[in-house]
């Protein structure tokens, strides 16, 4: 099994970025283009990767979640996010109900 450790090293990467000159790497430019167009990119790659889906293509499809999965570091490292953040999210939710984790949140204490 592949370690988390690949994923903390590109965390440092996109983290080093940030102070970066937009000309000087891919995110970079992202980062100096702001929230909005990290945001518009994230939306494509989720799009892109329904479509993958769809087209039942497995290779596709991870291709395009890896692609969904580095433009969201990039938005969760422009908010100073880290990867450990939404592990302990993930750890808290585990072996929570789905519907009882919904409803625990604010404002979704609805029963429709």
């Amino acid at each position: 099994m592949i370690g988390l450790d690949v994923m903390h090293r590109l965390q440092e990467t996109l983290q080093a970025r940030k102070s970066a000159a937009p000309g000087s790497s891919y995110v970079a430019s992202l980062y100096a283009k702001g929230v909005d167009s990290i945001c518009k990119k994230v939306a494509e790659e989720a799009a892109e990767t329904i479509m993958a889906a769809k087209d039942g293509d497995r290779l596709h499809l991870v291709n395009e979640v890896t692609d969904l999965w580095f433009h969201s570091l990039v938005l969760l490292t422009q908010f100073d996010v880290g990867l450990d953040d939404v592990i302990a999210e993930f750890r808290r939710r585990e072996g929570i109900s789905g519907i009882d984790e919904k409803n625990s949140r604010t404002g979704n204490n609805l029963n429709i």
